[in-house]
């Protein structure tokens, strides 16, 4: 999958993972609304590994809206296929532990990868994986009929996902532990008190918000929005120590810039 596809607007059209680009800002939208937009098959994995890798080739791709398809963000794993004990849900215990290792988790690590701010639209129901998948954006934006629900004990299963180690990386140890050891639903309004999302939104205006931000976001160089969330990344596991030597490593990359610069002598005229 080539850079250039990714930079003439709508490309990625037959797949899972509708890829849009607008400038320097890139909108992904899961395009499986017949199923509620289920984290399910290899086609949606390697999609977010496709489009991950060619954001991070791509150094115009500044800010990415990540959203579901209809009224539903995710309802995380198909149910259906679970009971029906297809794919995935039909092999035996040792295939199965090779499976999410080589399907599903594949997500969770490219998520973590990318360099590329994520702001995640949330525009619906964020269940099981879905509400993980949420929790592995860097920004989110609710829209008010949005919901989320670390349901997988209702179902006899745990966070296969990744979850246990983002969930409480957003809202800290004892609310991600009520909601995992619960299911319960966190409706948008809780979610914003809890600081599962920044803000919530009419969901008609949830888009537009999100671009808004993106916008926001896409304005600042593209290197320095990088090496940021590179820091930020790498702050939620490292020491003070660490992080500090990163910074005096990638800081004198960004002082050699011509955008930095410009601005310094932009803002020293004012």
């Amino acid at each position: 999958m080539g850079v250039e596809r990714l930079r003439k607007g709508r490309q990625l059209t037959n797949t899972p993972l509708d890829i849009t680009t607008d400038g320097a800002i890139q909108i992904w939208t899961i395009d499986l609304p017949d199923v509620g937009n289920a984290i399910t098959g290899t086609d949606l994995v390697a999609a977010f590994d496709a489009a991950v890798d060619a954001a991070n080739a791509d150094p115009q791709v500044r800010a990415i809206i990540l959203t579901g398809a209809g009224r539903i963000f995710s309802a995380g794993g198909n149910v259906r296929e679970m009971a029906d004990g297809e794919g995935l849900f039909g092999l035996d215990g040792v295939d199965q532990r090779h499976g999410y290792a080589d399907g599903i988790q594949r997500i969770p690590r490219a998520m973590l990868r990318c360099e590329v701010p994520v702001i995640g639209a949330v525009n619906g129901a964020a269940v099981g994986a879905g509400c993980d998948l949420a929790m592995m954006c860097d920004i989110r934006i609710a829209a008010e009929s949005a919901f989320f629900a670390e349901s997988f004990v209702q179902l006899g299963l745990i966070p296969g996902d990744g979850g246990s180690w983002f969930l409480q990386r957003v809202v800290g140890y004892q609310r991600a532990a009520e909601m995992t050891f619960t299911g319960d639903r966190v409706d948008s309004a809780t979610a914003l008190e809890w600081g599962i999302v920044g803000r919530v939104v009419p969901d008609d205006e949830l888009l537009a918000e999100a671009r808004s931000l993106a916008q926001r976001i896409a304005k600042n160089p593209g290197h320095a929005l990088r090496m940021a969330k590179r820091l930020l990344t790498e702050s939620r596991t490292s020491t003070l120590d660490s992080v500090l030597n990163l910074a005096a490593a990638m800081q004198p990359l960004a002082h050699q810039t011509d955008e930095h610069r410009e601005r310094v002598a932009r803002w020293a005229k004012r």
